[in-house]
């Protein structure tokens, strides 16, 4: 594991090799409670099938990265897309990328794309939001009675050095008055790269409408809806989208 410091803190990042020429580097953005160590081995394996150099890591105030210094805004996304992956791309030599998102990770890499059109070769987004949904809301009280009832925190500690730090941050922004209006619609028109949009039909924190808004909205968009899978297609069905990336990898990869 390595770290690199992004605006005075600390990131914790590991960085794959590639195993074949002329193939986009991979970046990992994980979900709202992730970290470099739960993504598990998926990121290894998707870089083993592919070849790809691939970078993971661990956003301020998650895994072992440091503490974040101020508590979080609305805007906790936009800082991560438009001011901290520029910074550390640069800092490690990363051009053109193809951005791996889960959840506030998809979100985030959408609204970098947006932002940075022709600085982004493609874009795997696993349930990720555009727009608050009652439905989302819903979620995460239900997560919030079950992380204090339960040893969910425990779970989380084996992974977080602040495990109640990481819980509330997300929990307590997705629910503030102030999140209500959160909308990040006006990046997707922006978005030239292809996209592989991908959600489960169980998904417990969103409805379809969130994967049909950027296919309604990107030019060159792949959908794929899961059954049998939740808020992590990832997880729940590892195998289907392991092949959907990897031949949606191929196909882009022949296009130019």
């Amino acid at each position: 594991m390595a770290f690199a410091e992004i605006g005075g803190l600390a990131l914790e990042y590991e960085l794959l090799p590639a195993h074949q020429i002329d193939r986009p580097t991979l970046v990992f953005l994980h979900e709202g409670l992730g970290s470099i160590a739960l993504w598990r081995d998926f990121p290894a394996r998707i870089a083993q099938a592919t070849g790809c150099r691939t970078l993971i890591w661990s956003r301020i105030g998650y895994g072992q990265s440091a503490a974040a210094a101020r508590p979080r805004t609305v805007r906790y996304m936009h800082e991560e897309a438009l001011q901290v992956m520029p910074a550390l791309f640069e800092r490690l030599g990363i051009e053109r990328p193809v951005l791996v998102g889960h959840s506030d990770g998809g979100s985030i890499a959408l609204i970098h794309a947006g932002a940075f059109p022709d600085q982004v070769s493609g874009l795997v987004v696993l349930a990720p939001h555009e727009f608050v949904e009652d439905k989302a809301l819903d979620g995460i009280r239900r997560a919030g009675k079950l992380y204090a009832a339960s040893d969910w925190r425990d779970k989380l500690g084996r992974y977080h050095r602040e495990p109640d730090a990481v819980f509330r941050a997300w929990h307590d922004i997705w629910l503030s008055p102030a999140f209500a209006g959160w909308n990040i619609m006006e990046y997707l028109p922006a978005i030239r790269c292809p996209v592989l949009a991908i959600q489960g039909e169980d998904d417990e924190y969103a409805t379809m409408r969130q994967i049909d808004c950027i296919a309604e909205m990107v030019a060159d968009v792949e959908s794929l809806k899961l059954a049998d899978c939740r808020h992590s297609p990832h997880r729940d069905q590892p195998q289907a989208v392991q092949d959907a990336l990897i031949a949606w990898l191929d196909r882009i990869q022949r296009a130019g």
